[in-house]
């Protein structure tokens, strides 16, 4: 892989990661209610789910995917259902009384697991996501190169790459959530990421290949 190649790859991957969607949605929202450091978890449950996608593409598996339509349409159901749960979660939790910031977040330090689940279950129930890194990918593979390097070279630099992102919307997220602490726009906040999990679970209900 040339450095161009690779150059071209950093910059397209970067605006890929830099868009609004379903994990996005997931770190600043882990970040609003548990606080940065446990988004944390829920980042690395999704690059997780980046180095399956990688070996299912490796093994071949992203292409039988794409002609596979009733799996493609199943794993679609799940990953949009998934997503309503979450997000009409979030918004009927607004609706409760709330503890304080400080009790609440000691209170997620043990649950930092289920965070790194929800964001793997995230990215590994959208298979919309999986079908853009395969036919992605094949565009910055040299064919007279040897293919495992190059193939770990994009695994890092889409991992390093989609953390930085991820961690930089969680934190603007967390600062932006203890100045609201305590008023009515804090609750606002928090239901219009539950409401864009929702929009982003009708998006995928209703995609194509």
């Amino acid at each position: 892989m040339s450095l161009q190649i690779f150059l071209l790859y950093l910059a397209t991957w970067s605006l890929v990661a830099l868009s609004p969607g379903p994990a996005v949605m997931c770190s600043m929202t882990q970040a609003t209610r548990y606080g940065f450091r446990s988004s944390l978890a829920g980042i690395s449950g999704i690059q997780t789910g980046h180095l399956v996608f990688f070996t299912c593409i490796a093994l071949g598996l992203g292409a039988l995917l794409a002609t596979a339509t009733t799996a493609f349409v199943i794993l679609r159901t799940v990953g949009a259902i998934y997503l309503f749960y979450l997000g009409v979660r979030i918004i009927v939790s607004t609706f409760r009384p709330r503890a304080s910031a400080a009790s609440q977040r000691v209170a997620a330090l043990p649950a930092r697991r289920n965070l790194f689940l929800q964001g793997l279950l995230i990215q590994l129930t959208n298979p919309k996501a999986l079908l853009f890194v395969s036919a992605l990918l094949p565009q910055f593979i040299d064919p007279h190169r040897p293919m495992p390097v190059q193939l770990v070279i994009l695994v890092v630099t889409t991992i390093v790459v989609d953390s930085v992102v991820l961690s930089s919307y969680a934190f603007l997220a967390d600062r932006g959530i203890q100045t609201l602490r305590g008023s009515r726009l804090s609750a606002r906040l928090e239901r219009a990421f539950g409401a864009a999990l929702i929009f982003f679970g009708c998006r995928l209900l209703v995609s194509r290949k």
